[in-house]
């Protein structure tokens, strides 16, 4: 018999999965699977026939984004899934960016060119997963500047509560060496996410604004799959790269990662000088005929973030959540436009205020819309 992950469960109701050829089939029983089988028509949707980042024999890891199936912390999403059809937002993916020092100087970076280099303490960031995983948080991801950096990265990891969220990491790359994989995956770490902006080493480099970082990036993949984890190779799509789709996954596919998400660029921080250069609607067909095209064809999962916009709206004020190393609560890493700060404020009393604010409808990306840059946020590039 076939191994049924199950995706929720109670005595009158059940949602499942199977794996078949490496697709997922969802499945529905129980008394009551007829009716309830109805609400979450959707949901069934969103998985039936897609592929799974990893199969395990008691677990199944269908993005690296998500928590596994079954887990507890998965348990906690399904229940935040509910809690947003009746209106009421749960922060499900929280991004701390701890510091802001970085060797690297991304043409494209969203944190604003300060001289300071914050960052935040270790007390403040413990306090930070605590509030966070008390709201219903299941994702929570060390971001930077370059979080390798930090001193003390692998202690936060370990004291995120896993039974709730799962730790996650975005990285350049920046000096993760097979030592460094190694006490990463010993601290528990889930999801390690490495940035590529180019399928090529000059590229990606130029996109970066340091030679090298394309082959550090690389290794890095490299340590963290030797190191056992779970690895997604994470692009930014602009007109500088959008050619590059079948060699992002060629090199994926090489590289052996589980997962190559897509997010399409956005004005902000730094690419507010670029506001111009943005996916056009040939641009965007064309993603949209690369995901289709590989689909079927063998190599790791894509998770196509825009489509996900697209069918859902922006997460923003929804199901994302940012802290800089400032302590300032934003929207979403690309919304410089803050709620409160986490040295002066819990993080419920600035949630609850913040997806109340009637501007965030799960639209389109706000930070498109060249009207809400200037009004709300008085950027005038």
């Amino acid at each position: 018999m076939q191994k049924k992950y199950f995706f929720y469960r109670n005595p009158l109701f059940k949602v499942y999965a199977r794996v078949e050829n490496n697709k997922v089939r969802m499945g529905t029983s129980g008394l009551a699977s007829s009716i309830a089988g109805r609400f979450v028509s959707g949901m069934l949707e969103i998985f039936e026939g897609t592929k799974p980042s990893k199969v395990e024999a008691d677990r199944l890891i269908y993005s690296t984004w998500m928590p596994p199936v079954p887990s507890k912390a998965f348990d906690r999403l399904v229940t935040s899934q509910m809690s947003a059809m009746r209106g009421r937002f749960v922060p499900e993916q929280l991004t701390i960016s701890i510091t802001e020092d970085c060797p690297n100087k991304c043409i494209h970076c969203a944190l604003p060119d300060t001289r300071n280099k914050a960052k935040l303490s270790p007390e403040v960031v413990r306090s930070v997963i605590d509030q966070a995983q008390e709201l219903g948080t299941t994702l929570i991801i060390f971001d930077g500047g370059e979080p390798l950096v930090y001193e003390g990265l692998e202690e936060l990891i370990t004291y995120v509560d896993q039974s709730k969220a799962i730790p996650g990491l975005f990285t350049s790359g920046v000096g993760l060496t097979k030592e460094r994989a190694a006490s990463l995956k010993d601290a528990g770490l889930y999801m390690l996410s490495v940035s590529l902006d180019s399928s090529t080493e000059a590229g990606h480099d130029h996109m970066r604004g340091r030679p090298g970082v394309f082959r550090e990036a690389m290794s890095a993949i490299r340590n963290g799959l030797d190191a056992g984890l779970l690895v997604n190779m994470y692009v930014v799509l602009s007109p500088l790269n959008i050619r590059e789709l079948d060699d992002f996954y060629s090199l994926a596919k090489k590289a052996g990662v589980h997962e190559l998400s897509f997010f399409e660029i956005v004005p902000t921080g730094r690419w507010l000088d670029h506001e111009d250069e943005i996916l056009s609607a040939e641009d965007l067909q064309r993603f949209d005929d690369f995901v289709a095209k590989v689909a079927d064809m063998e190599g790791p999962r894509v998770f196509p973030i825009p489509h996900m916009v697209k069918c859902f709206g922006c997460f923003a004020g929804r199901k994302w959540l940012h802290i800089t190393p400032e302590g300032d609560i934003l929207p979403c890493a690309c919304m410089p436009l803050p709620y409160g700060n986490v040295h002066k404020e819990s993080l419920r009393s600035v949630w609850n205020r913040l997806y109340k604010d009637p501007v965030f409808t799960a639209g389109p990306c706000l930070m498109r819309d060249t009207s809400f840059r200037q009004s709300k946020l008085g950027l005038e590039k």
